[in-house]
């Protein structure tokens, strides 16, 4: 028997197997959830189908989610082929290269918008479309990072556009919880996915990392798709409107030590 026999999910932001969000459809397969995919078109042949086909997924929707028409379209279909929608998972981020270097301050206002309609609106835009199609105890789980809580060097509107996306966590659980829909976000340790690898200064603090987090480790793909089916399984049904951080206690900190170890 598996956490999530049964249960119907729906993973929009897959982009390759390097992704959180693949190790997270992934593992709701493997603890019985059967899984559906939605990305941006230009990923759907290459990359999302070829790893739905994979788990044995036959729904794979293309969607560009500043587009309340292609995310409705997506729901209809949803709603058409499978009826309801017991998960939800929200993988979703984008900012100009431009507006990630140098400083946040000269961050362009087109830039801002962007990067707070995809990776914080869109979670907004989703759960409403998605909202017919939850069954009570359904659960919806987005991605942050501490970028959304302190400075990250050269994560700048990303850290403020997350911060909005944690924030709209809290409201949309508020919302949904008279209709028996949690809402939570996963803050996950830094993990090496193509978008991370692109971040200046991301493998020096990947590799530093496991030297200063309290549990002395790096985090994996492995290790945020096991949060997500926790939070996506019953036995967190009293759990909504939180931020679980996956980060082996890194956020606890005030001046990390690399000595303290023991």
């Amino acid at each position: 028997m598996g956490l999530l026999d049964g249960k119907t999910a729906l993973i929009f932001g897959v982009a390759n197997d390097h992704s959180i969000a693949w190790g997270i459809a992934n593992a709701l397969h493997e603890h019985g959830a059967s899984v559906g995919f939605s990305s941006v078109e230009s990923l759907i042949e290459k990359h999302v189908r070829p790893l739905a086909e994979r788990i044995g997924s036959t729904f794979v929707a293309p969607c560009d989610v500043r587009d309340d028409g292609q995310i409705r379209a997506v729901f209809d279909r949803w709603g058409a082929e499978v009826g309801r929608l017991d998960i939800l998972v929200h993988a979703l981020a984008f900012a100009n290269r431009a507006d990630l270097d140098g400083l946040f301050v000269n961050t362009s206002r087109d830039g801002f918008a962007l990067a707070m309609d995809v990776s914080a609106y869109s979670l907004v835009a989703l759960a409403r479309e998605a909202r017919p199609h939850l069954a009570p105890g359904s659960s919806i789980v987005t991605l942050s990072y501490y970028g959304a809580e302190k400075v990250v060097a050269h994560y700048n509107v990303m850290g403020v556009a997350k911060a909005a996306l944690e924030a709209s966590v809290r409201y949309l659980a508020a919302d949904l919880g008279p209709e028996g829909v949690r809402v939570n976000a996963i803050s996950a340790g830094p993990v090496r996915t193509l978008a991370a690898q692109g971040i200046a200064g991301f493998k020096q603090m990947y590799s530093g990392f496991g030297a200063v987090a309290p549990l002395r480790s790096n985090i994996t793909i492995e290790d945020v798709a096991g949060a997500a089916v926790w939070l996506a399984s019953d036995l967190s049904r009293q759990v909504t409107g939180e931020t679980v951080h996956v980060d082996g206690g890194f956020n606890i900190l005030g001046v990390p030590n690399p000595d303290a170890a023991g």
